[in-house]
């Protein structure tokens, strides 16, 4: 079984007054609450719609999970979309291709960035130290995101240009996506996640 990858949107102000080795531990609190009880959620756990998840209670809340659509919360359709892009680059005209350098950095990687730890952020998430605390996969700062949501209103009307880079140097392929409509499926995805995340100028975690 491949490895996962669950998104947060997070009030970085309430992250930042957990202590540091709870962190992980309090998000993973929330995408994964008690009430699953004997319900293995690493081993496919409770199936959630499409879309953000709010935890429950009165309380307001400082973080949610996104659910993507098409990837079943597996980390591989992230990387493989990492990898096509590493791929069509070079046929991407400069203007596009900075913007869209601006926007997936950080979110998504490739096949050979796949196994490379994410920054922590000064400090924002301990090292992971055995394989039994694998590294945080993503971090996003608030002023991050706010980048990455100005890059994806760029971006978005660009989409059609990469149809042809991606015909060329993707399609069919092992290790990218199966066609063009499911790269821009997951683009569009990360561009709600930012969009969101930016209106709220809360950041962004990934967790394996």
């Amino acid at each position: 079984m491949g490895m996962d990858l669950t998104v947060f949107m997070v009030d970085w102000g309430q992250l930042s007054a957990i202590p540091v080795a709870s962190r992980i531990g309090r998000l993973e609190d929330v995408a994964w609450p008690d009430e699953f009880g004997d319900v293995d959620v690493y081993d496919g756990g409770p199936e959630r719609a499409h879309g953000w998840h709010w935890p429950p209670g009165q309380a307001p809340a400082w973080c949610a999970v996104y659910s993507f659509l098409t990837t079943t919360g597996a980390h591989m359709p992230h990387v493989r979309a990492g990898t096509a892009w590493a791929d069509i680059r070079p046929l991407v005209g400069a203007p596009v291709r900075e913007v869209m350098d601006s926007f997936l950095g950080g979110l998504i990687r490739s096949g050979d960035q796949a196994d490379t730890p994410a920054p922590v952020g000064g400090g924002v998430f301990p090292q992971a130290v055995d394989r039994w605390h694998p590294n945080v996969l993503l971090v996003c700062l608030p002023e991050a995101v706010a980048g990455k949501a100005r890059a994806w209103e760029r971006v978005e009307p660009c989409l059609e240009k990469l149809s042809g880079p991606f015909a060329v140097e993707c399609e069919g392929w092992a290790g990218r996506p199966d066609t063009f409509e499911d790269f821009v499926a997951l683009l569009r995805e990360w561009g709600a996640v930012v969009t969101e995340a930016a209106h709220r100028g809360w950041g962004l975690v990934g967790l394996p």
